[in-house]
């Protein structure tokens, strides 16, 4: 198989930057993007602010790729998704793309759906002779053709972006919700200031605790400063504890911290209402309907619950992945927030993510499965770690080259059925409720 490209399912930060080491160490990538431009993903939240400083986005073989073009890797700030894809990722498909071509064709193919991945002449069930066998990727072009791609090894690069988690709180679309997205109500996005006509004067809820929701109130906030009538109902499913805002000034990436500190002191100051305790049940319309019977009339909702990966692809794939996560086993005790959410995890590399299935890899966003804490430099160090070891370099596949920054949050995901209770147990101990914040009413009222 050695005259056999390594498949790479994503032309994304990680997609890209794998193709760039494979190149580096002398192996054929062919890079699957269903998107019509590099980094397809990234383009449609170009312009949320990123809180990792361009040094931590920007791969090292990456940037030795782009070098001889007279390409210089930005030092300082923290660039929104646009331009992170305008300096680097989009300059970097290009000389990914100008490199010597191989059999197939270009080394990225846009417009190319994934919607299967064997082993030829195997099914999932045949153990004979299984990992001497080229994959096979079963594709579709965006004219709607199919095809049949022969591959030695296989990166999904593929991450979450196209699959957001639903309102519903039990994680199932919450009845009403889909009616509710077609009608263009409820959406899965971050509000962008520059466009707020849909917010502008409206009332607004927001749905999700993570850093997603914490641009997105920020967001919404920034509109309502310019257009009077603004209003912004920010629903939790749990209660306010010292974590619900982020790790604050411990975080040491510190625009992750400053972002929890904005969506916090909005909520302090009245700007922001928040609503705890709220989980979903149903979606009449742009009205949110909890399972305990309270109501949130508004104009928009903006789910942002978090992501999960599209396994259906690699269904004759044996995969080892941890059943609540729906990641790979070896990685998912350290970063499942039911156990703890405390940022020093440890780098993952090919011994993390290696599956049953010889030479498949998930990395990226995808190899985190449902988890929130994903960033990009630890995608860079994963696909440094798998290329060396297809390439046979096992001691650089072994090597750790990257510690991660620590979140400064501490104690587990917080009590579930009781949302105003401390959380006990994870890993740096209790997370008591904030005694900052009076948090909203959880009676059963209608707020409209």
């Amino acid at each position: 198989m050695t005259d056999l490209p390594v498949a790479v399912i994503g032309a994304g930060p990680q997609g890209l930057a794998a193709a760039a080491h494979l190149l580096e160490r002398g192996l054929t990538p062919l890079v699957l993007e269903q998107g019509a431009e590099p980094a397809a993903a990234v383009a449609e939240w170009g312009h949320v602010r990123l809180f990792s400083a361009w040094p931590e986005l920007v791969d090292k073989a990456a940037a030795r790729l782009l070098e001889p073009t007279g390409w210089a890797a930005p030092t300082q700030g923290y660039p929104t998704g646009a331009q992170w894809r305008e300096r680097y990722l989009v300059p970097l498909a290009e000389a990914i793309s100008t490199s010597s071509t191989h059999r197939l064709g270009d080394h990225i193919r846009y417009g190319t759906t994934v919607t299967g991945v064997s082993r030829k002449g195997r099914d999932r069930l045949v153990d004979a002779d299984r990992a001497e066998q080229p994959f096979v990727l079963h594709v579709t072009g965006a004219d709607g053709a199919e095809e049949r791609l022969e591959a030695r090894a296989v990166i999904d690069a593929s991450g979450t972006w196209r699959r957001p988690n639903p309102a519903g709180a039990d994680g199932l679309p919450a009845l009403g919700e889909r009616a509710a997205h077609a009608a263009g109500v409820l959406g899965y996005a971050v509000p962008d200031r520059a466009h707020p006509e849909a917010y502008a004067g409206r009332h607004t809820v927001v749905i999700g605790a993570g850093d997603s929701a914490f641009n997105a109130v920020n967001e919404l906030t920034a509109i309502g400063t310019d257009h009077p009538g603004t209003r912004v109902t920010w629903a939790i499913r749990r209660g306010v504890s010292t974590n619900t805002f982020g790790g604050g000034e411990a975080d040491e990436l510190p625009e992750r911290g400053a972002l929890g500190v904005r969506a916090r002191k909005a909520v302090q100051d009245g700007t922001v209402e928040m609503v705890t305790g709220f989980r979903t049940e149903r979606v009449d319309g742009a009205t949110v309907i909890a399972e305990d019977g309270r109501e949130i009339e508004a104009d928009q909702v903006v789910v942002l619950t978090g992501y999960r990966p599209d396994l259906g692809f690699l269904s004759e794939m044996r995969l080892d992945l941890d059943p609540t996560l729906e990641a790979p086993r070896n990685i998912a005790v350290q970063i499942d927030p039911n156990l703890h959410s405390c940022g020093s995890v440890s780098a993952t590399g090919a011994k993390d993510l290696a599956q049953p299935e010889t030479d498949l890899y998930l990395v990226g966003m995808k190899s985190y499965g449902r988890a929130p804490t994903f960033l990009a430099m630890t995608g860079y160090e994963q696909v440094r770690s798998v290329v060396a070891e297809l390439a046979g370099d096992h001691d650089a596949a072994a090597r750790v080259e990257l510690e991660l920054p620590d979140t400064g949050v501490c104690g587990g995901a917080g009590v579930f059925d009781d949302p105003d209770s401390a959380s006990s147990g994870g890993c740096c101990g209790t997370s008591a409720p904030s005694e900052e914040l009076v948090t909203i009413s959880r009676a059963p009222i209608t707020l409209s």
